[in-house]
């Protein structure tokens, strides 16, 4: 009987030790946010931290995933691509076996190549830019919304279909989102026989647009697109309205945020962004919202959901692999659904999700609505 119990503790320990080495050290598993914590684009990212928070909170009350439980770090990259490099060398230092975030995409392709170099499982839950999945060269990310093609896809299918425009200026930030964003709506606006007029990159944080709010004026179209983030929507909107413009404005998931209401007041009226496709009658969702409600005091923002499905979607993945050894919890990732606040989702051979994608919304007396397809 001695014999027999002693056999029980020693796999018992074995499979704890073996369990915990892909945690990277014994007794925890440490999991990354990366994003925007502070500056002007804080909105975006503090939402992930808060989704994360909620989601380990959660499992570690029940136990943690098989015995062991989860430790966050929270670093934050302001959305800078120079500062995600630090910013991710400091979480490598922390022997983090996965990474929620980063947020935006020039700041999570800065930060990608030093998780992949230490086999770091990276989920974004807003990066959209393209080539972060499709070049092939990271298979360590992965991310819960849709592709700027699907993206840029859908709003000019909306712009022809819905608006019927013919003539488009379009304005991006020069950053790889907001130039990304702008690029594959001109390729496919072109297809569609809609004229593109005005294609221009503005310098994100100017205090002034004038100069090409008047090259708008003077190049006789019917719309206007804007590829990036809402600082600067604010201000392109307000400016344009200033001068009579009463133009059709299609932005993207970058402007789809409440803050941007907030920041360009009544001017925001009429904008046209797509989104993440409205989950907000989910169970799950309506539980997310709840208790962020409950523990932080107000609504969730920007990316919220996302963020929490990430994080859904990383524990049951190890919990699936049984470890966190990178190639295991990689195989369940791609291999296995799981039933989130998005839906119930996986991930494809690149790291796209598989399960949810956008939808339009439009400002309607001061918040965002969707528009049924």
């Amino acid at each position: 009987m001695k014999k027999l119990l002693m056999a029980i503790l020693v796999l018992a320990v074995a499979g704890s030790v073996a369990f915990a080495a892909g945690g990277k050290e014994s007794g925890t598993i440490k999991i990354g946010v990366a994003g925007a914590h502070t500056g002007d684009l804080a909105s975006y990212g503090l939402p992930s931290v808060n989704a994360a928070r909620l989601v380990v909170e959660e499992v570690n009350a029940k136990g943690g995933i098989n015995g062991a439980k989860i430790e966050l770090f929270v670093e934050d990259d302001q959305c800078k691509p120079e500062v995600a490099t630090n910013t991710a060398a400091k979480l490598v230092s922390n022997n983090v076996m996965a990474v929620i975030g980063h947020i935006c995409s020039g700041a999570t392709k800065s930060a990608l190549g030093i998780y992949n170099d230490s086999k770091i499982i990276t989920i974004s839950p807003s990066a959209t830019n393209p080539p972060l999945t499709q070049s092939g060269e990271y298979p360590n990310f992965f991310r819960t919304i849709a592709p700027d093609d699907a993206q840029a896809l859908l709003a000019t299918t909306f712009i022809k279909d819905t608006l019927k425009l013919k003539k488009l200026a379009i304005l991006h930030d020069k950053g790889d989102y907001g130039k990304g964003f702008a690029d594959l709506v001109k390729e496919y606006s072109e297809k569609a026989g809609i004229q593109v007029l005005l294609f221009e990159g503005v310098n994100p944080g100017a205090p002034d647009y004038s100069a090409v709010v008047n090259k708008i004026g003077n190049a006789g179209v019917d719309g206007v697109v804007w590829g990036g983030y809402h600082p600067e929507a604010s201000k392109l909107v307000q400016q344009m309205k200033d001068k009579g413009m009463n133009l059709p404005f299609i932005s993207d998931d970058g402007v789809k945020d409440n803050t941007f209401i907030e920041v360009a007041g009544k001017y925001a009226d009429g904008v046209y962004a797509t989104g993440p496709t409205d989950t907000s009658t989910n169970p799950m969702a309506i539980k997310a919202n709840a208790d962020h409600k409950a523990k932080f005091g107000d609504e969730p923002g920007a990316f919220f959901l996302n963020a929490y499905a990430a994080t859904q979607a990383i524990v049951n993945a190890i919990q699936k692999a049984g470890s966190t050894d990178f190639a295991a919890v990689t195989k369940a990732l791609r291999s296995e659904y799981v039933e989130t606040a998005l839906g119930k989702i996986s991930f494809d051979a690149k790291g796209d999700v598989i399960g949810f994608g956008f939808s339009v919304y439009q400002v309607q007396n001061g918040k965002y609505v969707e528009l049924k397809k």
